[in-house]
């Protein structure tokens, strides 16, 4: 497969995503009935990553919050997602990343909290090198995290190896910063974007991230 895609424009925020300034829907645009119904009833923030192709590596990332007349998109950024696009059935080393809503419990990174009010683990060992699928380099990319509670167990370090699923059904899947490629399974935003994201996520809004292919996501 060509990982030969356009690169993405990175360096903006657009508030109220693409929806009216002031307009605040009931339900989350772009999602169907079946996907609406795993979002936990006390979620007051949603970080919805939205691919425009099962296959594809590029996505968008609103964060919505729930208020008293229904949703607002708070922020807008680009995305990038896995190689190969999406599944509804990740396995390890698949090179897709999971469809599905999880929470977002546990943060951290190789630097000092820049201000999350999420759990924030910071050490020397968030750190990783070498080169990405477009030869770009990787490191920095764990400068900052959130774990996406995929596989994996609640309460701790995103460096926890526990995998409650089992090995065969990966795990360690982020939110990183990006470097500028396709990732293994990961969700990566800009540097800006991910600072900006530590400090908005709040656990008394029980946030999620819901996350796939829009065909996927619409159903």
């Amino acid at each position: 497969m060509s990982v030969a895609e356009p690169a993405g424009d990175t360096s903006h925020t657009t508030i109220a995503g693409d929806r009216a300034p002031g307009e605040q829907p009931d339900e989350l645009p772009g999602l169907g009935a079946r996907t609406r119904a795993e979002i936990p009833d006390d979620t007051q923030q949603a970080l919805v990553v939205t691919g425009s192709d099962r296959n594809a590596w590029k996505s968008k990332a609103v964060l919505y919050e729930r208020t008293a007349t229904g949703w607002q998109a708070k922020a807008s950024w680009p995305a990038r997602n896995a190689l190969h696009g999406w599944t509804a059935d990740h396995t390890a080393g698949d090179l897709r990343s999971p469809i599905g809503v999880f929470t977002l419990s546990d943060a951290g990174g190789r630097l000092a909290d820049p201000g999350s009010t999420l759990p924030y683990s910071q050490s020397p060992d968030f750190r990783i090198g070498g080169t990405g699928f477009l030869g770009e380099p990787l490191a920095g990319s764990f400068d900052y995290v959130i774990a996406i509670d995929y596989n994996r167990k609640r309460g701790t370090s995103p460096l926890d190896p526990t995998k409650p699923l089992g090995e065969a059904k990966g795990g360690g899947i982020w939110i990183h910063v990006d470097h500028g490629g396709p990732t293994h399974g990961c969700i990566s935003l800009s540097r800006p974007h991910m600072k900006q994201l530590l400090r908005l996520l709040t656990p008394a809004r029980h946030p999620v991230i819901v996350m796939g292919d829009a065909a996927s996501l619409a159903t």
